[in-house]
């Protein structure tokens, strides 16, 4: 097996011509030909010496993979499949929004996390993407071009794979790489606090946290990680780190109905957020299989927002997108992987 160029930071490339013998501007040349260039061959490597070229391709390949599979919503939301290791599967999905195109990409394959409302959680966990095969998702998109934005909200708990997350955003945000501005790029959690403390030190990419209830008692009914590191240790982190102007952080809060919908919730939020410049996004919950929970009704939704913006929270609703598509994370790729039929040989 070669190794994968793709996904490599610019210090890992350096790495690699000096063992190679080259000189060390190839290093550049070679991060310029695979983010700025899009090329699929060492041999399209046009300034690089054939004699190099050569000594790249007995080693290394470039290691980018297509899609194999699209789904694409009447709302114009699509939900695409690539392949991972293992003979495994995730998802990205691509979300359009009059000027604005987002796309939601995959950290791990499955996850160990095990939320109560996730499906990918229910597929356990199967594998770390690389960094390559995170950017993969981004680069090989259709609709690259289109892009504004990348949220971390796939498959996966991004801050239990921290060290190829930092690097997929290096090659992101960097002028040798991608050059976008980390304002352009959200990363999402559950609350693994050490991690999260080294990603807001190492990159300036926003935050989300997954919250979905106020109580320590209620998030550990439906997200075991409450156990490992509680809540009130989250927010004293988070109420503790200097947000600057330009960094932003949210609160993701699907609403179940009957369990983190009440006044009291609202009034928790309130207590437990003051003094915190953010927003609360209000998620819809779309059922999974054998999930005991439910989602409120439309007015119930609307109401929970007015009540939270009546205490001085920032608070919008998610629009739901892509439901006619599998578009809860996780069920596209587990229904490929129930198939009966053999599976892809990649």
């Amino acid at each position: 097996m070669k190794d994968k160029l793709f996904g490599k930071t610019l210090s890992e490339l350096q790495e690699i011509v000096v063992q190679e013998g080259m000189p060390a501007f190839v290093a550049g040349q070679i991060s310029d030909w695979l983010y700025k260039k899009h090329i699929t061959e060492i041999q399209e490597m046009k300034n690089l010496s054939k004699v190099n070229r050569t000594k790249l391709q007995e080693k290394y390949e470039i290691g980018l993979n297509l899609p194999v599979k699209v789904q694409t919503s009447i709302d114009g939301t699509k939900k695409y499949l690539y392949p991972a290791a293992g003979k495994k599967f995730i998802e990205s999905a691509y979300i359009p929004d009059k000027d604005r195109a987002t796309l939601c990409v995959s950290s791990q394959i499955g996850c160990k996390m095990g939320c109560l409302f996730c499906m990918t959680g229910k597929q356990g966990f199967q594998g770390q993407l690389s960094a390559g095969e995170i950017v993969n998702q981004i680069h090989s998109l259709p609709e690259f071009d289109k892009l504004t934005n990348v949220v971390y909200m796939g498959m996966g708990e991004p801050f239990d794979n921290l060290k190829e997350v930092l690097k997929s955003l290096e090659i992101m945000t960097s002028e040798w790489g991608y050059g976008w501005s980390p304002k352009r790029i959200t990363v999402s959690t559950i609350g693994i606090i050490p991690a999260m403390q080294q990603f807001l030190t190492e990159s300036k990419a926003h935050l989300a946290i997954s919250l979905h209830s106020p109580f320590e008692d209620d998030r550990k009914k439906i997200m075991p990680i409450e156990n490992v590191y509680p809540l009130p240790k989250l927010l004293q982190a988070i109420h503790e780190f200097e947000w600057g102007k330009q960094r932003r952080i949210s609160f993701e809060y699907i609403l179940f109905k009957g369990f983190n919908d009440s006044q009291r919730h609202v009034n928790e939020l309130a207590k437990i957020l003051n003094g915190l410049k953010c927003r609360i996004n209000l998620l819809r919950f779309h059922p999974i299989p054998d999930s005991p929970l439910e989602s409120p009704d439309e007015k119930a939704i609307v109401e929970f927002r007015e009540k939270l913006t009546s205490k001085g929270i920032t608070t919008t609703i998610r629009a739901s997108r892509g439901q006619d598509i599998f578009a809860a994370c996780g069920l596209l790729s587990t229904k490929e992987l129930q198939k009966n039929t053999e599976p892809i040989d990649f």
